[in-house]
């Protein structure tokens, strides 16, 4: 987050701690308000900070008085000038394509003393129904009994590994704190592919082939010498 002269290795380190940091920072801050990632884009002369959100409403707050306040405590934080940081609100094209925010959504939905099934078995129909490929909530703890164990609800198709697992999938960790102790929460989302890259993964599968349907052959009459 410095502009001053250091090298490239501390850059880069500084760059992730300060990413992490706000990223920390700002699930804390919005959880309620569907914070689902943020983006940070770094000029010689400013900051610019986009927060991506489903309740964009709620972040920017009546007339941008929580922004306002979120840009001030970030500006104290990182001492960095003022008027070089700007903070920006994103609507999350497609809530359910957000791993963030339907982890966050399970977490709710256990703290308000939902059975684990119906919790996962809730966001996993509401993932597949608004587009996804497939999805898989991973919900590890004191369940029921006293005895840890883990519960795993998988729908559709995901990839596990390889290049493309890391382009198409999304992944999001959560923790619910209950009174028999502390539960995680893991959420996978398999996107589609959008060329646009808005509403999922902007790289092609290389194992996805499309077969054409065989083109009509022409007949080409044959004049008679």
């Amino acid at each position: 987050a410095t502009t001053s002269n250091i090298s490239k290795k501390r850059k880069f380190v500084a760059d992730g701690v300060f990413y992490a940091e706000l990223n920390q920072f700002l699930t804390r801050e919005l959880a309620v308000d569907g914070y689902s990632g943020v983006e940070v884009r770094m000029t010689p002369t400013r900051t610019e900070i986009i927060i991506r959100a489903t309740r964009t409403k709620e972040v920017l707050g009546e007339k941008g008085q929580r922004i306002r306040e979120l840009t001030a405590l970030v500006q104290q934080r990182f001492g960095l000038a003022p008027g070089s940081l700007e903070l920006y609100a994103e609507r999350v094209a497609n809530r359910a394509l957000s791993a963030i925010a339907q982890a966050e959504s399970v977490r709710y939905k256990l703290l308000m003393g939902l059975a684990v099934r119906r919790a996962a078995y809730g966001v996993l129909k509401f993932i597949m129904e608004n587009g996804a490929k497939g999805c898989e909530v991973i919900v590890s703890g004191k369940l029921r009994a006293q005895r840890a164990k883990s519960m795993k609800f998988k729908d559709g198709y995901i990839l596990k590994s390889g290049n493309v697992a890391q382009e198409y999938v999304v992944k999001a960790v959560r923790h619910v704190y209950l009174r028999q102790g502390v539960l995680g929460i893991k959420v996978s989302i398999m996107q589609p592919y959008d060329p646009t890259g808005r509403e999922g993964c902007s790289v092609i599968q290389p194992d996805v082939i499309t077969v054409h349907e065989p083109k009509d052959d022409v007949v080409v009459p044959i004049i008679p010498p």
